[in-house]
């Protein structure tokens, strides 16, 4: 008895820490889950005029509507979006009525589309939503001279729009002066929803549940082992 105690103490703590583990992603996903809500019912409610001063602690996926001119000079984000393929988002500098530049995110155009489609300056009408994307790390790439990027980098790209560092996703853009007809613009729109949150706890929950599904297994292995070895 003596030679099983330590294998079923040990057995038990692990298992037991393994369980907790698993409750608190479980709990996490509870959490994550509402948190998810929140942000779906923010992004869906109605847009408004776009903050004095946006802040992103607060106006994060804020709906906002305004009118402006792009000034045609594009920037172009390498992605690839499922159901559409590898292409470009199209971010452009916008110059609002009010005489504010803040940055508008059009949409997805195909790889072989690139290039700016305006053949004149436009004024739009835009609906969308307030988002700092944080997709940059240490092995993002600098842009190439051709003005491909390969992040939405809010600050360098602000800088290279000469735009404040509000961008704005569109939802629906209307082009109000229109020089050519609106197919002619490859544009698709890519708004925000909560799918941009990664939301991977009940696949953790369910690690740490085998896990201990396991542990348990190997213990009572290791028990009958030692009590195979004591006949």
């Amino acid at each position: 008895m003596r030679k099983i105690f330590f294998p079923i103490l040990l057995g038990i703590a692990g298992c037991a820490i393994l369980l907790s583990l698993g409750v608190w992603q479980v709990q996490r996903l509870q959490w994550k889950t509402g948190i998810l809500t929140e942000i779906d019912a923010t992004i869906a409610s109605d847009p408004v005029a776009i903050p004095a001063d946006p802040d992103p602690a607060t106006d994060q996926f804020r709906p906002v509507a305004t009118q402006g001119r792009l000034k045609g000079t594009p920037l172009y984000v390498l992605v690839t979006i499922e159901g559409l393929g590898p292409g470009y988002r199209y971010v452009d500098a916008l110059e609002t009525e009010d005489g504010r530049t803040v940055m508008v995110d059009l949409g997805w155009v195909p790889l072989a589309q690139l290039g700016n489609p305006f053949t004149k300056f436009h004024m739009i009408d835009v609906t969308g939503n307030l988002h700092w994307p944080d997709d940059k790390d240490d092995w993002t790439p600098d842009p190439d001279p051709k003005g491909i990027w390969f992040t939405r980098d809010v600050p360098s790209i602000a800088a290279g729009l000469n735009a404040e560092q509000t961008l704005i996703v569109a939802r629906d853009v209307q082009l109000l002066d229109l020089v050519t007809p609106l197919q002619s613009y490859p544009f698709q729109p890519l708004p925000l929803d909560s799918g941009v949150i990664k939301n991977d706890h009940l696949n953790y929950a369910i690690t740490w549940f085998m896990l201990a599904l396991v542990w348990v297994i190997m213990t009572g292995y290791l028990i009958f082992r030692i009590r195979q070895e004591d006949r």
